[in-house]
């Protein structure tokens, strides 16, 4: 089966860079990127590509190499579903927030709509694929609502996760460790279109990294491999409160610790939680999927890794009201960072985001600086919290578009977002333009503790 046209439904940071690198690497096959947001699709079409609305590093060079030739970006979702002999489907599936399942599962309603609008408009035979992170077994309501809505159309159903990590998520693309496609492995048909997939990626990714299971499989891995990820990141944050109770230094830990070969240093760097748009939502729907099969052990097995990452942001702000002699009340707090990890543009989950919203609960005045992220999302990312009314947010929030103006007459600097630039800041200056005493709280173990105090500053580390 050879395919010449692709739709990917989402134009978000899994959609628009995927099919980004496919139109790159396959210039044979036309490649389609739909959504209903107006202003996203007229954001990835902008003349100047590092307007687009995914900050990744390499992605702007991409999207011009391909754009106009076969990489488009539409609002015409129908037109592009009809002529497309793949569809992926990259749209947002977030935890749930009502009824049944609220706060663990999956809310598969985007997922859905897409089926349906597939099932309606399509004439003739489709492969789909899910891209996004999705339950066990996705795969099957899938495949019933299209068998049972659909023109006679005949449906292959693949599931293919990604497994990119933003910031390097073109280069993941580019040289993945894996690439994973589950299908139905029964039936002919289904080999076929799992082999259809197979030939996309071995365009460019050797044919030994690419793996083939049965669907179920495939779903389950992703969320598994999340799950171990974060697993290792609250793992090193707990060692990390024991490390500052007993003296001991928590990189000195971890780097002994990674030394194993058993156990690697991979993700063992010590931080104030982790974030984005994976870990959290995943377990979450892991520890659903647990219950919902009667397996309580193993629910709250991995209930806990979400469990500690909560502690890990609180406690983080609960040092900084504790040293600032117990009140932050009318004090001026500047938060470094407000992007879940360095070299995205992306908040989901951002540990700043928890650790301002319990400031803000003890009426600290917040300045937040961050080099990607617009002043619009950090207010709506506070608005969706609930804590508090949108005018007290923008009446004790102030975002600025300089880091030495966040942090003029503060009263303390958080770092929170492990971008390089705050490495280079001169702290000299900032130390000279902060009130006294000056008080420094590293969430991400950036900064080098003896320079700091040297300069004058009261200085605190996660896990030291």
């Amino acid at each position: 089966m050879k395919i010449k046209n692709i739709c990917c439904i989402g134009a978000g940071y899994v959609g628009g860079p995927t099919m980004a690198v496919i139109a790159q690497k396959c210039p044979e096959i036309d490649v389609t990127v739909v959504d209903i947001n107006e202003k996203r699709i007229a954001a990835w079409n902008d003349e100047d590509v590092e307007n687009i609305p995914v900050y990744e590093p390499g992605l702007p060079e991409v999207v011009k190499e391909a754009r106009g030739k076969n990489l488009f970006f539409s609002t015409e979702v129908d037109a592009a579903i009809d002529k497309a002999d793949m569809i992926f489907i990259s749209v947002n599936t977030p935890t749930k927030t009502y009824g049944i399942g609220k706060g663990m599962a999956a809310d598969l309603k985007w997922i859905e709509l897409c089926a349906r609008q597939i099932a309606r408009v399509a004439k003739n035979d489709k492969i789909v694929v899910e891209k996004s992170t999705l339950p066990v077994r996705t795969a099957a309501a899938l495949k019933d609502i299209l068998d049972n809505t659909g023109n006679g159309v005949k449906y292959q159903i693949l599931s293919n996760p990604e497994f990119l990590a933003e910031g390097t998520a073109i280069q993941d693309l580019k040289k993945p460790d894996r690439v994973l496609i589950g299908g139905d492995v029964e039936t002919s048909e289904g080999k076929e279109a799992m082999e259809a997939l197979v030939n996309i990626y071995a365009s460019w990714v050797p044919r030994e990294n690419i793996l083939t299971t049965n669907v179920w499989s495939s779903e389950l891995s992703k969320l598994t491999a999340n799950a171990f990820l974060a697993q290792r990141v609250s793992s090193i944050n707990a060692m990390s409160e024991l490390c500052e109770k007993t003296g001991a230094d928590v990189n000195e830990v971890a780097k002994a610790v990674g030394m194993d070969s058993r156990i690697g240093a991979k993700f063992l760097k010590s931080s104030v939680g982790f974030g984005g748009s994976c870990f959290q939502k995943d377990i979450l729907n892991l520890v659903y999927i647990a219950k919902s099969f009667g397996l309580k052990e193993v629910a709250d097995y991995w209930e806990q890794v979400i469990i500690m990452n909560d502690h890990q942001k609180r406690r983080f702000a609960a040092n900084i009201v504790k040293t600032l002699y117990n009140t932050v009340s009318g004090k001026k707090i500047a938060v470094l960072g407000w992007a879940f990890k360095k070299d995205t543009n992306d908040t989901r989950e951002s540990a700043a985001i928890y650790v301002a919203d319990y400031l803000l609960n003890e009426h600290a005045e917040i300045v937040v600086y961050d080099p990607t992220v617009k002043e619009e999302q950090v207010y709506a990312d506070l608005d969706y919290l609930n804590t508090r009314s949108s005018e007290e947010n923008r009446s004790k929030v102030t975002v600025v578009k300089d880091a030495y103006v966040a942090c003029e007459e503060a009263h303390a600097v958080a770092v929170l977002t492990e971008w390089d630039e705050f490495k280079e800041l001169d702290w000299q200056t900032v130390y000279r333009n902060m009130l006294k005493p000056a008080f420094l709280f590293d969430g991400r173990r950036l900064l080098d503790r003896k320079t700091k105090e040297e300069v004058g500053f009261e200085y605190y580390a996660i896990g030291n």
